[in-house]
């Protein structure tokens, strides 16, 4: 090609390429887009739902869901039956009111549709159709529309059954028709995630939707609700009825615990608010009992909605517990003088406990809802719990004896570890001491570029060292296992040389002192090896991390390492493989003959620093998984069975799951 064709060649490209940026930079009113309907769902469904992995596609049951429990807390639904269906949809059906199917003035729609096609159409605007409701924002049932394929509404209402059905992202197929007369009573939706929008699964979990719904039906005492599904061979069913509501919940999660009292302290009351110059009630129920643990299990909801970042009913509960305890204490002579008051620690030490609020007009901190803001919920709980739990102390002499001689030994352990602490702390109680010897830091900074790797043992750290990018990457070895925290107390905890290098490393504190935003790294990797005492080390790490430092899994900086199992060496080239199946693709690949060696990896410390960095540490290469808690609740439950004082729970674990376990070294 002559050099004059070149010259216009890029000549044109150079045109073409200003034309572009010149209508990047023009901005009118033709760029504006406006989404009509359900379309801006579709385009955008992480900010209604958070994610459209897993959990986002679950969010679609809660929703539904959310919508028969509000009919029951009405008071005019007593069953909710949930199914998963063998086309992999879901039925949600309940026995209240049933929706509305007259036409709404405002949309020239029956109520049906417009509840399923329009965004904040609902009845909990404070018009009396509930008093108390979870899904407030009104969207619940259009946001399901809009990111399923298909969606069926049969509705029973006056001795009549309507049906409704929508298509490929809330489309309405037809009208609202009658279908036939019927005794029934109550609403019935069935939809089927879109594909399109779910684009990792559009498979439900049976387990993460049963024991949600075990979950709504403690929160809800005198609710049936019923899950089954249809899938497999057999139909696995199951139903949840509890009489004792939060106080059942309580003694569900201290099963494998060894309480102090044999019975679980229920408190129920209301107090009155003014909401839009109209009296209401906010409805408290608070559940307690206390066990020989060392660390407090305290979960708080709203209108059924878990509050994992606490809120204004959390503050009056410590509010109450604090007061109540100390006075009696001054009473009891058990305090000689001022310094001799508990802490909210000392107090919830050992404590489980269930923090329920309905409010009329819940005002929830951020779109996950996780934080109750309603100031006046504060004042309610601290008087209805104060009260109620004063004349249980006064009533039980003996069950208060008992929960005041625990209360005591957690002062005395606590003002022990106080002294533990300050070996690890800076003078001002909250940043640490210099970095541990053992660290190999990183250069950088800044936290957000910034990981930190934990490693089993000093070789493989050698490696990592050696192998790292010295700008981002920091290095942490450990030697040998780490004290299990789920059962030991905390002045042990700070005796750990391990646990106290990694506290210092991290730089954010620990427990109640914990500042996510003083954190180091944003990325903190678990690497141990492939056998049975690296999975040991990795559980142990996590207890810790969940235990003292939640908000590091809450804001998704755990990670755990995947270095490969096997490396094959063919034709003077290295491949790696990280499980059995990729291993028997390479062979077949590679046409290898039966019997061709390759090593399986035992341990990081038959690595050398360039084949970690390459399969491990390599942010271009590596496999990293990310630690995050659905149900928090759950995970506690989970920790207490594998680490905690019982044996049975673990016999029971391995038992149920021996069989599923792949490539671990014994």
């Amino acid at each position: 090609m002559s050099d004059e064709k070149k010259h216009k060649i890029v000549d044109e490209e150079l045109e073409q390429a200003k034309q572009e940026m010149r209508a990047r930079e023009s901005y009118t009113a033709e760029d504006i887009q406006v989404l009509e309907g359900l379309q801006a769902v579709r385009q955008r469904p992480g900010m209604y739902i958070g994610t459209t992995g897993l959990p986002g596609l679950h969010h679609l049951v809660w929703e539904i869901v959310d919508n028969a429990v509000d009919e029951a807390l009405a008071g005019f639904c007593t069953t909710i039956d949930v199914s998963i269906n063998t086309d992999g949809s879901v039925t949600v059906a309940d026995n209240g009111r049933g929706m509305p199917t007259g036409i709404v003035s405002q949309t020239g729609k029956t109520a049906v549709e417009t509840i399923f096609t329009v965004l904040h159409a609902g009845g909990k605007f404070g018009k009396g159709a509930y008093q108390v409701a979870g899904g407030l924002h009104g969207v619940g049932a259009a946001v399901v529309n809009a990111l399923s394929e298909r969606v069926e509404v049969n509705v029973f209402k006056d001795g009549e059954e309507y049906y409704l059905a929508f298509n490929n992202g809330g489309h309405t197929e037809g009208e609202l028709k009658k279908v036939g007369p019927t005794k029934k009573r109550g609403t019935r939706v069935t939809f089927k995630p879109d594909p399109l929008i779910f684009t990792e699964s559009v498979e439900f979990d049976y387990k993460t939707i049963s024991t949600r719904l075990r979950q709504m039906a403690y929160l809800n005492r005198g609710i049936r609700i019923n899950v089954e599904d249809r899938r497999g061979e057999e139909l696995k069913r199951e139903e949840f009825y509890y009489e004792g509501g939060i106080a059942e919940y309580v003694g569900h999660i201290n099963k494998n615990r060894t309480p102090i009292t044999p019975d679980v302290i229920f408190i129920e009351g209301k107090g009155d608010v003014e909401i839009a110059g109209q009296k209401s009630h906010i409805l408290v129920e608070v559940a307690i009992q206390y066990t020989t643990e060392y660390k407090e299990t305290i979960f708080s909801f709203a209108n059924n909605i878990q509050t994992i970042d606490g809120g204004t009913h959390e503050q009056g509960f410590r509010l109450a517990v604090g007061r109540v305890f100390n006075n009696y204490a001054k009473e009891a002579k058990i305090h000689k003088n001022e310094d001799d008051r508990f802490t909210y620690e000392d107090v919830v030490e050992g404590m489980t406990a269930i923090i329920s609020v309905k409010h009329p007009n819940p005002q929830f901190e951020g779109q996950t809802k996780g934080k109750l803001g309603n100031t006046d919920t504060r004042a309610v709980v601290s008087q209805v719990l104060g009260e109620k739990l004063e004349e249980y102390l006064l009533e039980n002499p003996n069950e208060a004896k008992l929960i005041l001689d625990k209360i005591s030994l957690s002062s005395k352990a606590r003002r022990a570890a106080t002294l533990a602490r300050e070996g690890v702390r800076r003078k001002d109680g909250i940043e640490f001491t210099t970095l541990p010897g053992k660290l190999a830091d990183c250069s950088s900074r800044n936290p957000e570029e910034s990981e930190l790797f934990i490693v089993e043992g000093n070789s493989a750290g050698g490696s990592a060292k050696n192998g790292r990018n010295r700008h981002t990457q920091a290095i942490l070895p450990l030697r040998g296992k780490i004290l299990n925290v789920q059962k030991a107390q905390e002045t042990r905890i700070y005796e750990n040389a391990e646990i106290g290098n990694m506290i210092q490393a991290i730089g954010a504190g620990i427990a109640e002192e914990f500042d996510i935003t003083k954190a180091r790294y944003h990325k903190i990797i678990i690497m141990t090896d492939a056998d049975v005492d690296g999975s040991h080390i990795r559980v142990l790490l996590l207890t810790f991390f969940n235990r003292f430092m939640r908000p590091l899994i809450q804001n998704g900086f755990v990670y755990i390492a995947q270095p490969p199992l096997y490396k094959v060496e063919y034709r003077g080239k290295q491949y790696y493989c990280y499980n059995d199946e990729q291993l028997e693709e390479l062979k077949k690949d590679l046409d290898l003959r039966p019997g061709y060696p390759f090593q399986r990896y035992k341990g990081l410390g038959e690595m050398d620093a360039h084949q970690l960095w390459e399969t491990t540490m390599d942010p271009a290469n590596r496999k990293l998984l990310k630690v995050h808690i659905e149900d928090a609740i759950e995970a506690d439950q989970v920790f207490e069975d594998l680490m905690g004082e019982k044996v049975e729970p673990r016999k029971e674990f391995i038992n149920e799951n021996a069989l599923f376990v792949k490539n671990l070294d014994v």
